[in-house]
């Protein structure tokens, strides 16, 4: 049996634990996302998904949509 689960899932329980142990403070999050959304708009975009992708395959995952 094969769990997915989707990298942006991942990522915001990430900053949700780091928020939660004061180790990021909600401002810093706030930015962080922010620059996700940015990104995500810009020629970089293609070249993220393709490492994101590259890294997944390595560690025997996928980010596919389902």
């Amino acid at each position: 049996m094969r769990l997915s689960i989707p990298l942006t899932l991942l990522l915001g329980l990430g900053v949700l634990f780091l928020v939660r142990k004061d180790e990021l403070k909600i401002t810093h999050a706030v930015v962080a996302i922010l620059l996700g959304f940015y990104l995500s708009a810009t020629a970089a975009a293609g070249g993220i998904g393709r490492l994101g992708t590259m890294i997944a395959s390595m560690l025997g995952g996928s980010l596919a949509p389902h």
